[in-house]
């Protein structure tokens, strides 16, 4: 059996036909226009992915989230999900707000609870550990409203997104590992194409699991990171021409990066707990960005939920050593700098847009073939 999803019960919200009739029915109340982001969010809380949620932070659980990393029953949470609103948004208590995106198109349902401001720099200070707007998570939280709604969401359109064919939700991972017959599964976060780095923690990881479930996050990233298509195509590359057969199950997650280093490390394990998973893997600078964070920052906030439900498993940066001709990190190889090649996803990056083939110490070939033959492989 899968470990039990976080706070005990999986949320499943239903999910209905987008008819005329509803959305004509929805449109004549309240309604709010949400970003992709927020309707990201909508369909993570309806599938299970952020349970125990129903529905939107209302104003208690959001200030105990930012003051201690836990909802107001003491379940562990460390980033809030907030709905902005314009500052002119009005409704009252129990009422059907209709989600639209930007085309007026019918996205899901909410109950209004609570409306209530926020203060943008006590968020970014709190959850970001910094105010500078450099951080790419600051400075999307101040072009947000200070002004967020509360509700349960009460229902979600049906609708085919990307990468359909390459998502599953947690009650489908579930069911699988069980049929799998796997008890330790171990999850492996992800928003790049994979170096062989990447590929020797997860390997390191399935010696001691019964699988690994690996999990690229895909949805807008920064300027720089690999685009959705090519992270897909190299892992799935990758798990075909490396990987024993029933050994992995590839699933994308539809997110926001939020860069938010060992807070955001912690809503990892919650998200991938929620799956299904008994581990997670956790590495170097872990949902970091520049120089915020500590390089094992990530590793260390794990002290604080003992209560967390999954375990994180921590790895250290690995490098390619000439004389030890292979894999190693600092604790199992003693020789210097001069003799390791640095998995650095700079020096990657540059090679690609000079149209270069990376060394076979530093990514297999046929992941570095996807990646040139791929017109646009970065972010722009």
């Amino acid at each position: 059996m899968t470990a039990p999803p976080h706070g005990g019960k999986l949320v499943q919200v239903k999910f209905v036909a987008n008819t005329p009739e509803r959305k004509k029915d929805l449109s004549e109340g309240a309604t709010i226009h949400i970003s992709d982001e927020t309707r990201v969010h909508l369909l993570n809380i309806a599938t299970g992915i952020l349970s125990p949620l129903t529905g939107f932070l209302g104003k208690a659980d959001y200030e105990n989230v930012l003051e201690n990393s836990r909802l107001t029953d003491d379940t562990p949470w460390s980033i809030p999900v907030l709905l902005h609103v314009p500052e002119d948004f009005s409704a009252g208590n129990g009422d059907d707000i209709a989600l639209l995106d930007n085309n007026d198109k019918l996205l899901g349902q909410l109950e209004f609870e609570e409306l209530f401001s926020i203060s943008k720099k006590e968020y970014a200070k709190k959850v970001f550990g910094t105010e500078d707007e450099s951080h790419p998570g600051v400075a999307k939280i101040y072009a947000d409203s200070d002004r967020v709604v509360s509700g349960k969401v009460k229902s979600v359109t049906k609708f085919s997104g990307p990468f359909e064919k390459a998502t599953l939700d947690p009650k489908e991972t579930r069911v699988l590992f069980n049929e799998k017959g796997w008890k330790d599964v171990i999850a492996f976060q992800t928003r790049n194409a994979p170096h062989i780095g990447h590929e020797y923690v997860q390997k390191t990881a399935l010696a001691f699991a019964d699988g690994i479930f690996i999990n690229p996050v895909l949805g807008k990233k920064k300027a720089g990171d690999f685009t959705d298509e090519v992270i897909l195509d190299t892992y799935q590359t990758l798990v075909k021409n490396y990987y024993p057969k029933n050994s992995v199950v590839l699933s994308v997650l539809h997110y926001e990066m939020q860069y938010g280093g060992p807070k955001e490390a912690v809503m990892h394990a919650i998200m991938r707990k929620n799956f299904g998973c008994t581990h997670i893997a956790i590495g170097r600078d872990h949902a970091g960005v520049g120089n915020y964070y500590g390089p094992y920052a990530a590793h260390e906030i794990f002290k604080e939920f003992p209560d967390l439900g999954i375990q994180a498993v921590f790895f250290r940066e690995f490098f390619y050593c000439n004389k030890c001709m292979g894999i190693a990190n600092e604790k199992i190889c003693p020789h210097p700098e001069s003799d390791r090649l640095s998995f650095s996803g700079t020096k990657l990056r540059k090679m690609f847009l000079a149209g270069e083939t990376p060394p076979k110490e530093f990514m297999r070939p046929e992941v570095s073939q996807v990646i040139l033959n791929s017109k646009t492989p970065f972010v722009e």
